[in-house]
């Protein structure tokens, strides 16, 4: 990031931009391991399966609460999350938080000079609007502003 922040978000947004945390990514080798283990450690069950050929990835989601724990396995090696288990290996890849309006946040993300994966929002699972903030800009945090 380059300059100061700003002491007030731009007039027209609401007071905090990430309205609650949407799911926790974690990229896995073995995406039914996963499943199975949360089925069996928690109790829990996937209320949601997608493959997004576009980002190289299959996902099931669990709910907890009003948040998912979002467990990734790369459907090709060249793929983010392919990368990232051959780079890192298993383990926390992501926080997605809520947004009201993907391109709103991005756009005051570009005028604090933040490092974007994504410069403008694109089609993310569950019919949602996604955009990326690199991790450089966020402390080392991939971050995922999903708008429903």
């Amino acid at each position: 990031m380059s300059g100061p922040l700003p002491e007030a978000l731009p007039e027209g947004l609401p007071g905090g931009l990430l309205s609650e945390i949407d799911h926790v990514a974690i990229a896995v080798k073995d995406l039914e391991a996963a499943v199975d283990f949360y089925a069996k450690a928690f109790g829990a069950a996937v209320v949601h399966r997608e493959r997004v050929d576009s980002d190289g990835v299959e996902e099931a989601l669990i709910a907890v609460a009003d948040s998912y724990i979002q467990l990734l396995t790369p459907t090709r090696a060249d793929s983010p999350v392919g990368r990232y288990l051959e780079r890192t290996g298993e383990g926390l890849h992501h926080v997605g938080y809520r947004v009201t309006d993907c391109a709103a946040v991005l756009d005051v993300l570009k005028d604090l000079g933040c490092r974007l994966i994504d410069e403008v929002p694109r089609p993310g699972s569950r019919g949602t609007t996604v955009a990326f903030v690199h991790p450089k800009a966020a402390f080392g945090t991939l971050i995922e502003l999903v708008e429903e």
